[in-house]
Order: C-alpha cells, then structure tokens, then sequence
C-alpha cells in the first residue's frame, strides 16, 4: 500500500472538437511529468467544452473513443496514469464521464451524476446521468472522480464517502462569473471537505469558448478546509500536488502537503481579463491575423482598443477613426493620443463623402421629412460598412465596441456599429466600463501584451459620453444618468425584477417603465449582434434567452 502519491494538476486550454491537438496536448503534458503518479485534467478535454450540439455527431463520439484508446496505450510501459474526460457510450445514451487510463487501457470510467441545466448549461439536452458512483482504487488509494457539478450538491460527494473514498479529485469545466471564485471555494468545495472529512483537489479549465471563458483558479481544500494549493488564474499551469498517507484517529487519511498559493485576480482585473483571454482565444483559434476597430474618442472604443491590444499584442491590431461633420476636435485629439499610447496603427478615413452621397442619393424619397434618426444613422451603418470593407480585403476581424447599457435599450445602430465578428463588452454595463478604464489607466494585466502605462487619455474617462451623430449631442440627452440607468438594468435584467419592484428600491416610475419597454423593444436588435464573452450571470443569449415578439410588461 502506497504511503505518497504525486497527483499531477493540469490547469489546460482546449479546443472544442479538436480531439488530436487536445490529445497531443494532453501527451505532451505526460512526457514532462516524469515523476507523476496521476495527471489530473479538466472536465472533457479530449472534446473540448462546452461541444453543444456537436456531441451529436457520431462521428465525434467514435474518433473521441480512438482518441482515448490511444492516450490510454500511452500508458503501458509505466509512468503517470491519466485522469482524462471525455464524452462516453453505454447502453446508446451518452454519458459526460472521466476515465482512469492506467496499463495501457481504461482502468476504470465514471460518469456525471448532476447534470446542469441552466444558464450556459444544456447537459440535459446530451446527456443522461451516471449511476452513483463507487470509488476508483489507485495505488492503495481509493479515488472518489464527482465531475464539476457533482460537488454543488452533497449527494454524490456523500454516497462516495460513504462508499470509502479517501481522496476527491474534480474535473471542472467551471465558466467565469463575476464573484463565483468564492462561491466555488468557500460556498462548494469547502463544504464538502468539511461536511465528509476528506480532502479535494478542483481542477478547472482556462481559455475562452465563443461567449464563455474559463478561468482556471484551481485548487486543493483539506479536510479541514483549509486550502492546501491555489494555482493561477487566467493561464494554463502545472502542478505537482504531493500527497501522502498520515495517521488519523485510529487509522490514517491522506493529507496534500501545503503547495504555492498564487494570487488571484480582484476586482475589476479578473473581469478586465475575462475580455482580454476570451478575445485573445477568439481570434487566434479562429485564425484571424488580428483585428480591426473604430476609434472614435469615446471610451468605450478606447478600451476595447485596450484591450485588444492586450489580447494580441499592439502589431495586430488598427484602428480607424473615421470623422463626419459632427466629431469634435476633442474627439480627434483622444483618439489619436489612445492610438500613440497603445503604439497602434491609426488611420483617419473620413465618411463625410459617403453621407452626402446617401443624401443625395434618399433626397427623393425622404423628401418633406426633418431630418431625424434616420439620418443619425446612416452615419453609424457608413462607418460599419467601411470597417467590414477594411476586413473583407486585409482580413483582420471586426471587433465592436458597444457595452451591455447600451444593447439593454437599443441605444446602438444595427448594421452599424453592432457590425462585428466579436465584442468584448457585451456583457459590461457602462459603470462597469469606466470601472475597467480607471483600473487599467494605472495597471496592466498579468496576462496583458499592452504596455505598462496608461493607455488612454485621462479626457476619454471623464468627459460626457457621446455617440456624436448631431451637434452637441450627449447621451444624457436620450438616456438617463449611467448609474441610474445601470441600477435599474441590473434590476429588470439580472434580478427579473418587475417594474413596481425596482421602483420600490427608489427610482421613478416614468423612468422605469421606459426602460423596461425599450429593453423589450431591443430583443430584435441583440439577436442580431456578435457575441461576446459572458461576465455575469445573465448574459443577452445563452443566459436571457427572452423572445422577440413580447406583449408582457411588468409596468
């Protein structure tokens, strides 16, 4: 019987349906483990995750299983076993399962009690879930495998005590939330060390994937809760967790001796990273060789500029500023001081031309008509044409600027600037995008490529925001104060609040009921934009998946 085990903790990207690099990846992880016992990686990484509807394929589901056969002869002359997760078949269902690959076959596999069915989740849509499982017998160690959700409830983690199971080693696919770090620690695996006496190890996945990202941040509890190991977020790690067997009570019961504890991400930098890491995945697996972008002067193109270039670095991204009649002198200015700050290339293409072109072009069918929206407008659909146009012949991706107050009340021009292949702030309410700037003016990211210093002009942050599609236009001419506006969002939006609700937590009810009739009006709108990486837990799409045509109203 083995007093000391080497448990290896393999904090890795992947890529979603791509089974040979994640395959490789996973080898490659192996042969530098040379002292390993067991290397543990996260929840599906043969497959990548989520696969959504691509776990339907059946060819999948059969290169998946040669796929494992293959990892799983890598062990047979000795070395680490694996702990890998991938999509299983019994009985014809589908099973979200970890095999144990040891002397050169799978030694053992359990499957996904708790399947979630929420928010991004649709593994009910996939999957059916395994029996209770008994514990995996590993080297005198009896391993109980509870998979990502299985430890947000007790059943799984308690039936495996039960059954005698010494060690908990989880497989997580655990996306990025705001605050759900500690939810994760101290709300989850805390308690199930503590409630069954036995030690866990939580090992999550890092990268982004379309409109979630992962933020790794694994680690290992005590019985006792205490954390033993916190690896880092935001980038893929490696760790060699030692474990051995202590005298306890009248018996023994193993014990992982104390490893480094990395300092994660605090507010607002772990958000800041969540765009940085999502684009920077988005982008680079996707192929584009870099990006492009509107730079008007505003903040909000000022730190998805940021941003990007933290993403990728400042030699793949351009910017574009691209002036009417109404951008101020002010705007010019600041955009050019972001682009020399961020060391971008800045090119200026007027859309003044363009604009007298459709007017003269609509003079007779707009004829007896003041001008109005429409012609504010066709400025914004001018300049996402001539932003595709860039990407269509040099081949950068778009990406778009608006942020989540904005798309909550339609206050954003479709086919103008939601043009997009990818948007960082989709998800960040515009209290939430000043928050980002202040932070990054004076910090850069641990995971950043941009520079040291500030990266935008203190001006952008300060000054009233502006769309600048008419003279002395402001947006507190059309929207309430952003922080009054951003309340009652996160109200009618995060909390489904009715409208009486949030006017009881003190905001008039004129005010209210029109947002909540603009947020309803706007439906058609979101449907139509790019993604963007999801930040909290009611994101436009996976998350709030309300329909167009709505007659309901709460006010």
């Amino acid at each position: 019987m083995a007093d000391k085990l080497i448990i290896t903790l393999a904090q890795l990207n992947q890529k979603v349906g791509d089974l040979a690099a994640n395959a490789a990846a996973m080898l490659a992880v192996r042969a530098k483990a040379v002292n390993s016992d067991l290397i543990v990686f996260p929840e599906m990484q043969l497959i990548g995750y989520p696969p959504e509807d691509l776990i339907l394929k059946p060819a999948l589901i059969e290169r998946a299983a040669v796929e494992l056969e293959k990892l799983a002869q890598a062990t047979a002359n000795g070395g680490p076993a694996m702990l890998v997760g991938s999509v299983f078949v019994r009985d014809g269902a589908l099973h979200n399962g970890v095999a144990l690959l040891e002397g050169g076959k799978v030694a053992a596999a359990r499957f996904k009690v708790e399947l979630p069915n929420y928010g991004t989740f649709d593994e009910k849509r996939y999957f059916l879930p395994g029996p209770l499982p008994e514990p995996v017998e590993f080297r005198g160690a009896k391993l109980g495998l509870p998979i990502c959700e299985d430890i947000w409830h007790g059943e799984v983690c308690r039936h495996l005590a039960n059954q005698g199971a010494e060690i908990f080693l989880c497989v997580n696919g655990s996306p990025y939330e705001i605050d759900k770090n500690v939810l994760r620690i101290d709300g989850v695996a805390k308690r199930r060390a503590m409630d069954t006496g036995i030690p866990l190890a939580f090992v999550n996945r890092v990268g982004g994937q379309d409109e979630v990202v992962f933020d790794g941040a694994s680690f290992v509890v005590g019985a006792e809760g205490a954390v033993w190991v916190q690896m880092p977020d935001w980038q893929e790690a490696i760790v060699d967790t030692t474990w051995r067997r202590v005298p306890y009570g009248r018996g023994h019961r193993w014990r992982c001796e104390p490893g480094e504890i990395s300092k994660l991400a605090e507010h607002p930098e772990d958000i800041y990273s969540a765009m940085v890491l999502a684009l920077r995945d988005y982008v680079n697996t996707n192929r584009f060789p870099g990006v492009v972008l509107g730079l008007s002067g505003g903040i909000d193109s000022a730190i998805c500029a940021a941003i990007a270039v933290d993403a990728l670095g400042a030699e793949r991204v351009w910017c574009v500023m691209m002036p009417s009649a109404y951008t101020s002198a002010e705007s010019l200015e600041d955009a050019a001081g972001c682009a020399a700050m961020l060391g971008v290339r800045l090119d200026t293409i007027g859309i003044q031309p363009a604009v007298d072109g459709f007017a003269a072009m609509l003079a007779p069918a707009f004829a007896g008509r003041a001008p109005d929206l429409a012609e504010e407008n066709l400025q914004s659909r001018i300049r996402g044409t001539t932003l595709m146009a860039l990407s269509n012949k040099f081949g950068p991706m778009l990406v778009t600027t608006g942020n989540k107050s904005e798309m909550s009340v339609g206050y954003a021009t479709i086919y103008g600037d939601m043009n997009g292949g990818y948007n960082p702030l989709k998800d960040a309410y515009k209290t939430t995008v000043f928050a980002i700037c202040k932070w990054r003016n004076g910090h850069r990211p641990r995971i950043g490529m941009g520079p040291e210093g500030a990266v935008m002009p203190e001006r952008i942050i300060t000054k009233p925001p502006s769309a600048e599609l008419r003279p002395d236009q402001k947006d507190s001419d059309s929207l309430p104060p952003y922080d009054v506006l951003d309340a009652i969002l996160h109200g009618l939006v995060e909390n489904e609040k009715s409208v009486e609700q949030v006017v009881a937590d003190g905001f008039a009810y004129e005010t209210v009921a029109r947002i909540e009739r603009l947020l309803n009006l706007a439906e058609y709108k979101r449907r139509q934009a790019p993604p963007g990486v999801k930040l909290g837990s009611r994101n436009f799409g996976r998350d709030r998946r309300y329909p167009i045509t709505n007659g309901f109203r709460t006010g």
